[in-house]
């Protein structure tokens, strides 16, 4: 998101797609539309994801989780610069920056045949590398704070307790932003006031995550 309101293309449109939740048989008309007709159902032409970003940017989440056949196309929409929809003879141009996110490892994943090399080498022209929560840990509180505002009451103000703030912070963070966001969301279900204690902080993984704290 970053990327695209300090670039050049921050007035256009920004269009995240979790490529792993692309449902195997859609998945393709998601991407790059289809033609009326295309398919049982297919009543009316539709612009696909790379459309609708036109001018602006295309964030693919999870973009290792895409199928061999659809990678191929990606790549191509990529080198030519232009999709074609489902059904249709005619391709659309399309001008759009991509930003892709995985938490797989790409090199491993081309060794086992799971995802093309070509494709790799065509989307990592500039690579930003994010260390795990656990080696952020200045990210933290920040974030968990962001988070009682994004799922708090609106009636009520919270906040974490001295207590609870430690153990956040002494924990390891095996699942990340994602698991962090979770155990907020659980804190504000079980407190009845505005603070948030440790009792109320339940990890997704047993207590050996916990981190040594020097004591």
């Amino acid at each position: 998101r970053l990327t695209h309101d300090f670039s050049p293309r921050r007035d256009g449109p920004f269009v995240p797609v979790n490529c792993a939740a692309l449902p195997e048989t859609l998945a393709e008309s998601l991407l790059f539309g289809h033609a009326k007709g295309a398919f049982t159902g297919a009543t009316r032409s539709t612009d696909g994801f790379f459309t609708q970003a036109q001018g602006g940017t295309l964030f693919l989440d999870e973009i290792g989780e895409l199928t061999l056949p659809l990678q191929a196309k990606l790549l191509r929409a990529i080198q030519e610069k232009e999709v074609l929809p489902v059904g249709s003879s005619q391709t659309q141009r399309v001008d759009v920056r991509i930003v892709g996110a995985t938490n797989r490892d790409l090199r491993a994943a081309i060794r086992a045949g799971y995802f093309r090399e070509d494709l790799y080498f065509r989307i990592s022209t500039f690579r930003i590398n994010v260390p795990g929560l656990a080696s952020r840990l200045d990210d933290i509180l920040p974030l968990a704070n962001y988070f009682l505002l994004k799922h708090g009451r609106e009636e009520q103000a919270l906040q974490l307790s001295p207590e609870a703030s430690a153990k956040l912070l002494a924990y390891s963070w095996p699942g990340n932003v994602r698991e962090l966001e979770n155990v907020i969301q659980r804190a504000i279900v079980l407190t009845n006031d505005g603070m948030i204690n440790s009792a109320q902080l339940i990890f997704d993984e047993p207590s050996d995550h916990l981190m040594s704290t020097g004591e």
